[in-house]
């Protein structure tokens, strides 16, 4: 933790304006940074010393904590703060100009690798601290827009523009309770957030930043493999993973399952293309299944067609059981008896492991498990609101990474702080003090 010794903290009246410094305060203090503090006093050496390390560093936290939108308006308010620079460590009075704060952070592009570190050692506390974290988790990308002006190629490089970012588009869809279709495209210039995140908890465990064409599913795949090797743990403890249907790919459900044992709970397009509604499900002349999984059961003399009733899942035959009507509700059949499928059948996960996966698609426990994917949503909405990206003026990936990864582990930071100080109602919030 960047501390700066310092006499007293808290010398002052204003209650109000303390309660505000104290979650700044929280970030300083639980922020696992010291590696990062050293290594970057040791660069600068013997050279001056004006503003310290660590002073500029807190400074740049007090950016996030506060929500200032750019170092300008950060500035203004050390200009004006006093308790604000004694607590970050300019005991002189005198703060950076503009520019030592772009040469601070050119600094920090190159050690990257040491605020992912502080990351990943954040949400391994975390993984001590709260039970069962890391046990449900959801997956989604989060759109950064850009205000910088797209680089043309023949167009030197001046600031004002942006040369990483690019052009992105999302489709939405769905059906209205009339039963009409509507869809909606998004596009927009800029990056994409690529966010793991415990569902239970709604705290961030994994990220990446791409560029806006990014597609999800492949930056997903990325994803958890990164988080298998920087998290072993998280992985090993998972047994879920949400996802909307962006990550809807076979060999990312493939990889889900028979690599790390977490069972993928993801939306399903209809790739069917020759119109099908149902499919005749292999080995069985009477039973059709659809692309979402629903499997039914013939009457081989009516011809009634009725849902077969979810079984669960079999782990060591990788099969997926499903029980005749007759036998889950007790109505009649005039094939009983004479019907193949008797009491139930088993459906092999190989038959179609986009279609039937181990949790089924068709019961209850998927709809329950995928209503938590909306954790990611709302942390992306704290990112927005509390953090900043919805309005922002960063230009180029590394400092988007940069800002992004400083901006998580503040987040995380916070949460251990509360959790520490025992005010856990308010882990998730940036903005609420105790």
């Amino acid at each position: 933790m960047a501390i700066i010794p310092q006499k007293k903290l808290f010398v002052w009246d204003e209650i109000e304006r303390l309660e505000d410094l104290d979650r700044l305060r929280l970030v300083i203090e639980y922020m696992p940074d010291e590696t990062l503090m050293q290594v970057l006093e040791k660069v600068r050496g013997k050279g001056r010393d004006d503003f310290p390390v660590r002073a500029m560093w807190n400074t740049i936290l007090a950016g996030v904590v506060y929500q200032h939108p750019s170092i300008a308006s950060l500035r203004r308010e050390l200009a004006r703060n006093g308790q604000l620079r004694q607590m970050c460590g300019f005991e002189k009075g005198k703060i950076p100009a503009e520019y030592v704060f772009s040469r601070f952070c050119r600094k920090l592009f190159l050690y990257q690798a040491l605020i992912d570190q502080m990351f990943y050692n954040l949400v391994e506390t975390l993984r001590l601290l709260l039970p069962d974290f890391g046990k449900h988790i959801a997956i989604d990308s989060k759109a950064i827009n850009s205000l910088a002006k797209h680089a043309n190629k023949k167009e030197e490089a001046d600031g004002r523009r942006d040369s990483d970012a690019d052009y992105g588009r999302k489709e939405y869809k769905g059906v209205r309770e009339d039963g009409t279709v509507w869809e909606k495209i998004v596009t927009w210039f800029g990056y994409k957030l690529h966010l793991i995140v415990d569902a239970m908890y709604e705290l961030p465990i994994a990220f990446e930043v791409s560029k806006a064409s990014a597609s999800d599913v492949v930056e997903g795949r990325k994803l958890v493999k990164k988080l298998a090797k920087e998290q072993p743990k998280i992985i090993a403890a998972c047994e879920d993973l949400m996802g909307d249907r962006g990550y809807d790919d076979t060999k990312f459900i493939m990889e889900l399952w028979d690599e790390y044992r977490i069972k993928p709970v993801i939306d399903i397009r209809n790739m069917w293309k020759d119109g099908e509604e149902t499919k005749v499900l292999e080995g069985w002349d009477n039973i059709t299944y659809n692309y979402k999984g629903n499997v039914y059961c013939h009457c081989m003399e009516s011809g009634t067609i009725r849902e077969m009733s979810v079984g669960g899942f079999e782990k060591d035959r990788k099969t997926l059981k499903k029980i005749c009507p007759v036998v889950s509700y007790g109505i009649e059949c005039k094939s009983f008896g004479k019907c193949p499928v008797n009491h139930s059948i088993r459906i092999d996960l190989e038959t179609d492991r986009r279609i039937f996966t181990p949790v089924d698609r068709a019961s209850n426990k998927w709809e329950r498990l995928y209503d938590k994917r909306t954790a990611v949503e709302r942390v992306n909405s704290r990112l927005d609101v509390s953090f900043g990206f919805e309005q922002h003026y960063i230009r180029g990936k590394k400092k988007m990474e940069l800002r992004c990864g400083i901006a998580l582990c503040v987040m995380l930071a916070m949460a251990v702080g509360r959790i520490k100080e025992k005010q856990t109602q308010y882990m998730r919030s940036l903005v609420k003090s105790a």
